[in-house]
């Protein structure tokens, strides 16, 4: 078998972590949450992704999209064995796995570092140390699961995981760190949401048209004041882009006063729609997907920041009247209903 150990900087949130996990769905079906840590078994994944190195680049390629901090990323041969490369990634590189995990501290596997100050005692200071150690003395000193989880490291035992899967749909939480009482300081907040939402909809191979936004008042709110507020943004096309989506929030935000200072916000996407990859275009024009992608998203942040009825998408009708056979529609303007044969294949 085949592991990669995921790990987040120090400080990135604990959400970023469930959304590292979601990531690593799109790679293989056999992701496990492991301590600070996501672990993926990948030996399946890697013909269909080219070999291990195009693969990692692929997974710090999509980190870097979706906005996630990668901090380390180790192989192994079990999932054990790579959260403590993870761990140590500047430790020496050279040699067999077996042996490089020989020379690694005690930090590196948590049953281990759990007993590290009787361990320094007895002149134990690597895991090669404490593997040499006499194990029925060892069991009784210090119990059966220091050596269960340095069995599994090296693998002599097997591991067993709790496999992650997908909600049906994503309904986030974060209870702010301070009350917020004005709206555009609650971006800061949503961005950490809209990280594993990305993630999740990158999972799902699918993509979002509205989205909601909602916030917890605090308690101390006068008595008029509703206990929570919120706000729908809605994009022209199906789209999972978190820049995008980020900007989109921002302008809808600068333009939403709260009525009480807000302690926890809540992120929501109900309706998943298929998401279609498409590869650019060799000539950029109007066909290009991504030239209509960017010139939807500017329309949308200029919808907002202007108004939705002074930005007017035209549609023809049919009319003999030269001044009848278009009218104007606030953009994006819904579709009627057209027959059959102009309608888009499925």
């Amino acid at each position: 078998m085949r592991w990669i150990a995921l790990c987040c900087t120090p400080e990135a949130p604990p959400t970023d972590v469930d959304a590292l996990g979601w990531l690593a769905l799109s790679f293989t079906p056999r992701v496990a949450r492991l301590e600070e840590a996501v672990v993926a078994e990948v030996s399946t994944s890697l013909r269909l992704f080219r070999g291990a190195r195009a693969l990692r680049q692929r997974l710090q390629a999509q980190a870097g999209e979706t906005g996630l901090a990668l901090g380390a990323l180790a192989w192994a041969p079990t999932a054990l064995a790579a959260l403590a490369f993870a761990r140590h990634a500047h430790a020496h590189q050279a040699g067999a796995w077996h042996e490089r995990l020989d020379a690694l501290p005690l930090s590196a596997l948590s049953a281990a570092q759990a007993h590290h100050a009787m361990l320094a005692r007895l002149g134990c200071q690597h895991l090669g140390a404490l593997r040499r150690l006499p194990r029925t003395p060892l069991a009784k000193r210090f119990g059966p699961a220091l050596l269960t989880a340095l069995d599994q490291a090296y693998g002599d035992l097997p591991e067993v995981h709790d496999w992650l899967t997908l909600p049906d749909r994503f309904d986030a939480r974060l209870e702010l760190p301070w009350r917020v009482e004005h709206a555009p300081v609650l971006l800061h907040f949503a961005e950490t949401l809209l990280r594993p939402l990305c993630a999740f909809l990158g999972a799902r191979h699918a993509g979002v048209r509205a989205l909601r936004l909602a916030w917890q008042y605090d308690a101390m709110r006068a008595r008029d004041v509703a206990s929570s507020g919120e706000l729908t943004v809605a994009t022209a096309d199906t789209t999972r882009d978190l820049r995008r989506l980020t900007r989109l929030l921002a302008e809808h935000l600068a333009r939403t006063t709260l009525a009480a200072p807000a302690g926890e916000l809540r992120l929501s996407a109900d309706t998943l729609l298929p998401l279609e990859e498409s590869s650019h275009s060799l000539l950029p024009g109007p066909s290009d997907p991504q030239e209509r992608t960017t010139t939807n998203a500017l329309l949308e942040r200029l919808s907002v920041r202007l108004g939705a009825t002074r930005v007017r998408e035209g549609r023809l009708h049919e009319d003999h009247r030269l001044d009848r056979m278009q009218r104007w529609h606030p953009w994006p303007a819904l579709h009627a209903v057209q027959p059959v044969v102009f309608m888009q294949p499925p």
